[in-house]
C-alpha cells in the first residue's frame, strides 16, 4: 500500500548553521528578562542589545562580520536604562529605531563606518509613561513607528517630525506581541490578560476581542501578511506549546488549534510571506520548525525543523530581497547563542545556475508606498515589489532630516496641560497620603504596645 506524499516546493527546505570561526563571537546579548528577540536584521546591519552598566546599549555592525569582535566594540548609547527592542527602518538601511525601561524610544542614524560609540540619537520620543517594550515600524508608509509601553499603550510616530500621531488604548494588560497587517491599517495584540486584540491603526478603535491561550506564559502574535490570517503562539493550562491560526474576519473560533510540545521556552514567529513558510524558534532551545500555510484545511503543513544542541536566546530573520538566490537560500535567520551570533541560512535543494522564479517571486522592495502624511491622511496600499532575478543590489544612503524633538520642559508643561496625566498624579498623590496615614497610625499603635509592655515590667519589679 502505497502512502500518499504532498506535493511541495518547499518539502525538502534545510537549515545549515555556521561554524564558530565565521559567526559573530565576543557578544554580549542583554540579560534582562523582558521578552524579546534582542536581534535585528537588515539587508547591511545586525543589531544585537548588549549587557551594558550605567544605562542602556546596543551594538550595531555589517551582518557580513565574522570572528571575534573587540572586548569594547563601538556601541549606541542613550538611553539611561536597559535598551528592551530594536527595529531597522525597512526602507532605511541607515536608521535605526530602540526603547527601553527609561520609557523614551530613540530614533539612530547609522554611520557608514562605526568606529566611536554613538550617543545622540537623531530624535526622541518620550509621552510613554512606563518602560516601552517593542518598537516596530510600519511595513508600507515611510518613517512611521510603533511603540508599545507598560503604560498599555501602542502610540504611532512620525519619526521625521518628531510627533504622536495616533494613541492606541484598550489592551487591559502587559502587551506581550504586536502586529501590522499587510497593508499596516490594523495592529493584532496578544497581551498577558489572554486576550487577542485587533485594532484600527489610524482611529485606534477597537474592532475585535477574543480569548487566546490559555497558559499564563508569554504569547506572541505574527500577521500572516499576504492573507487575512494571523498566527498566535502561546501555552495551554497544561504548560504545552500551541500555534492557534486564526481568520481576522471571524475570531469565534481559531482555525488551527496545535499543542507543539511541554517545553518551557517561548516561540519566536516569523513569516515569509513570499514562500508562504511560518517559521517557529523555541526561546532556550536549538529547534526551529517550519510550516507552509496554505489556503484551505487544514490551513498549514509542518515541512520540517532544524535542530541544534546549542540553545537560543534570540533570532532575527534577513529581508527577502538580501538573500542568496544564486544558492536558492529561501531565508537567512540570525541566532544568539550565549556570547555569539550564528548565521543559518535556509536553501531548496536544487540544482542549475538559472533564476528559481517559481521559489522567488517579486520581494517587499526597499522603496515605500506611501509617505506618512498619505497614510495618516487615510491613504491604502499595499508594499511595493521587486523582482529578485538580479540579486540583491545595495541602494545608496538615503539622508533623513529630523524635525527637533520637544525639550524635556516643553514634555513636562504638556504633560501638565494632559488632564488624563493630570488624573493619574493626583490617584497617585491620594494613594502615598493614605499610605504616610496608616504608617503614622501603626507607629502610634507601637507606641501603645512599648508603654504597655514598661508599664508592665515596672509592676514585675
Amino acid at each position: 500500500m502505497s502512502r500518499f506524499v504532498r506535493a511541495s516546493k518547499f518539502r525538502h527546505v534545510f537549515g545549515t548553521g555556521t561554524k564558530k570561526e565565521l559567526s559573530i563571537d565576543n557578544c554580549k546579548p542583554s540579560r534582562n528578562a523582558w521578552d524579546s528577540n534582542l536581534v535585528k536584521a537588515n539587508p547591511r546591519f545586525l543589531a544585537l542589545c548588549w549587557e551594558a552598566s550605567g544605562g542602556g546599549a546596543f551594538w550595531v555592525g555589517p551582518n557580513t562580520t565574522q570572528g571575534k569582535l573587540a572586548a569594547q566594540p563601538p556601541l549606541f548609547q542613550g538611553h539611561k536604562a536597559v535598551v528592551l527592542d530594536i527595529d531597522f527602518h525597512p526602507y532605511n538601511d541607515y536608521i535605526v529605531a530602540s526603547c527601553s525601561e527609561d520609557t523614551k524610544v530613540m530614533v539612530w542614524n547609522i554611520p557608514e563606518e562605526i568606529k566611536e560609540n554613538v550617543n545622540e540619537p537623531a530624535t526622541v520620543f518620550g509621552t510613554h509613561s512606563r518602560k516601552v517594550g517593542q518598537v516596530t515600524f510600519h511595513p508600507v508608509a515611510d518613517n512611521v513607528l510603533a511603540s508599545a509601553g507598560a503604560d498599555l499603550a501602542i502610540k504611532l510616530w512620525d519619526i521625521t517630525k518628531a510627533q504622536e500621531k495616533v494613541e492606541i488604548l484598550g489592551n487591559a494588560d502587559l502587551i506581550n506581541s504586536f502586529a501590522f497587517n499587510t497593508n499596516g491599517t490594523l495592529i493584532a495584540c496578544a497581551s498577558r490578560d489572554k486576550r487577542v486584540r485587533i485594532f484600527d491603526v489610524r482611529s485606534g478603535k477597537l474592532t475585535q476581542d477574543v480569548a487566546g491561550h490559555e497558559g499564563v506564559k508569554g504569547s506572541r502574535v505574527v500577521w500572516l501578511t499576504n492573507t487575512d490570517r494571523f498566527a498566535t503562539t502561546g501555552f495551554s493550562k497544561t504548560s504545552d506549546r500551541q500555534l492557534f491560526v486564526w481568520d481576522a474576519a471571524n475570531l469565534a473560533e481559531p482555525l488551527v488549534k496545535e499543542n507543539l510540545d511541554t517545553s518551557a521556552g517561548i516561540l519566536m514567529p516569523h513569516y515569509d510571506e513570499d514562500t508562504k513558510m511560518l517559521y517557529l524558534a523555541g526561546k532556550g532551545d536549538g529547534n526551529v520548525r517550519y510550516y507552509e500555510m496554505v489556503e484551505e484545511k487544514p490551513w498549514q503543513f509542518l515541512l520540517s525543523e532544524y535542530k541544534s544542541a546549542d540553545p537560543q536566546r534570540g533570532i532575527a530573520f534577513l529581508p527577502k530581497r538580501a538573500c542568496n538566490v544564486s544558492e536558492v537560500e529561501t531565508a537567512r535567520a540570525y541566532k544568539v547563542h550565549t556570547s555569539m551570533i550564528e548565521p543559518i541560512s535556509f536553501k531548496v535543494p536544487r540544482k542549475g545556475d538559472s533564476f528559481q522564479d517559481d521559489i522567488f517571486p517579486d520581494a517587499v522592495s526597499g522603496e515605500p508606498a506611501l509617505s506618512a502624511d498619505e497614510f495618516f491622511s487615510g491613504k491604502n496600499a499595499n508594499a511595493k515589489r521587486v523582482s529578485l532575478q538580479g540579486g540583491y543590489v545595495p541602494g545608496v544612503k538615503k539622508e533623513i532630516h529630523f524635525a527637533a524633538a520637544p525639550s524635556p520642559l516643553e514634555e513636562q508643561k504638556k504633560d501638565l496641560e494632559n488632564p488624563k496625566n493630570e488624573k493619574e498624579f493626583k490617584e497617585a498623590w491620594l494613594k502615598l497620603k493614605q499610605e504616610n496615614e496608616d504608617l503614622k497610625n501603626k507607629l502610634a499603635q507601637r507606641d501603645v504596645s512599648i508603654r504597655q509592655l514598661e508599664l508592665k515590667l515596672g509592676q514585675g519589679k
